[in-house]
């Protein structure tokens, strides 16, 4: 283990330790990104915080991000990309097919939703995807909630099974106690603009280190605060990465996050008379059987095929394989529709 305070407090544990020692090339010491900029990061280091030059894009160690794990050299430049533990993906919000990290070697996500605005259940289950596929563990946090005329956390409760659902109010100090003792290693805050992320990283942190801002009385809708992806201390242990908002939350290859969250549906699907069934009006649908009788909502129901269809389709565009297969059957349907056009034309 590194015989340095100096990096403890950025999560270098004996487990951390006994996983990268081996790891690390001569002449380098171990750190830890705590922000990034285009071509340098700030790292935490056993020699104190420095700043860094970080590989090209086209090197062999790129793509870091807030939370990785490095090593750096003399220079000081990192060298090299320690194997992450668990990392925050979406879908670039280029359209492109590939991924973008939030966060790395994150242990919990508070999925931060206001409480005074439009509580969007669908968001949160999208973005409870993205926490499980990321092996955190998520916690729905409702902020604001000295703000809120009404906190559905009942409903949010039920559109999150394995995970826990609380309110907290940043100003009062109402429920902190109760997240602080939840948090574990390093935690993640995700969440729309307006959501409150700085202000509850800030009274997480007991001191005002991210800027906030207020968000529009009109519409309920925030303006981007936090820029940067940053990781800091927490005061009884463990950091804190505080991120931008989220407008779009892409998934990427999350298909067992999809399962976790809607784990009460794949509990029905599993007593469906016919292991392939669509859950479209097939005899003997336990879904179906489930939305009649109020146990399942529709509206989840569609949530979780929205998930799945869209997880399906990048997945498909990730798999070349895949994608050339889904172009021919359309080509196939396109001849099918025009030969019964043509069909049809010489019948009239």
């Amino acid at each position: 283990m590194v015989d340095n305070d100096l990096l403890v407090p950025y999560g270098w544990t004996e487990a951390v330790a006994l996983e990268y020692t081996s790891m690390i090339e001569e002449g380098c010491i171990p750190a830890r990104v705590i922000r990034m900029d285009r071509s340098e990061c700030d790292v935490a280091t056993p020699n104190g915080v420095l700043r860094a030059r970080c590989p090209r894009a086209d090197a062999e160690v790129s793509g870091l991000c807030t939370g990785d794990w490095v090593t750096v050299d003399a220079e000081p430049a990192v060298r090299q990309l320690l194997p992450r533990r668990s990392a925050i993906m979406r879908s670039s919000v280029s359209g492109r097919s590939h991924a973008q990290v939030l966060a790395a070697n994150v242990d919990t996500v508070l999925i931060c939703t206001a409480a005074d605005g439009d509580v969007d259940l669908g968001r949160i289950e999208r973005m409870l995807a993205l926490a499980w596929e990321s092996n955190a563990q998520p916690i729905v946090v409702l902020t604001k909630a000295d703000a809120a005329v009404h906190i559905p956390i009942d409903e949010v409760q039920a559109v999150a099974p394995g995970a826990i659902a609380l309110t907290v109010s940043a100003n009062s100090g109402a429920g902190l106690d109760v997240l602080t003792a939840m948090l574990e290693g390093t935690v993640a805050l995700i969440g729309p603009s307006g959501a409150g992320k700085s202000t509850l990283a800030n009274a997480l942190l007991g001191q005002e280190v991210f800027a906030t801002n207020t968000v529009r009385a009109a519409d309920k809708k925030g303006r981007h605060t936090t820029v940067h992806r940053e990781l800091r201390p927490l005061p009884a242990g463990g950091t804190l990465i505080d991120t931008p908002g989220l407008r779009g939350v892409g998934l990427w290859d999350a298909a067992e996050g999809i399962e976790k969250t809607f784990s009460d549906i794949e509990s029905f699907a599993a007593l469906c008379r016919f292991a392939d069934c669509a859950h479209h009006g097939e005899p003997g649908c336990a879904v179906q059987e489930a939305i009649d009788s109020g146990e399942l909502t529709q509206r989840r129901f569609d949530s979780y095929q929205r998930l799945a269809k869209e997880n399906a389709w990048m997945a498909a565009r990730q798999d070349k394989r895949l994608e050339a297969e889904r172009k021919r059957a359309w080509r196939d349907i396109s001849k099918q529709q025009r030969q019964a056009y043509r069909v049809r034309g010489t019948k009239r």
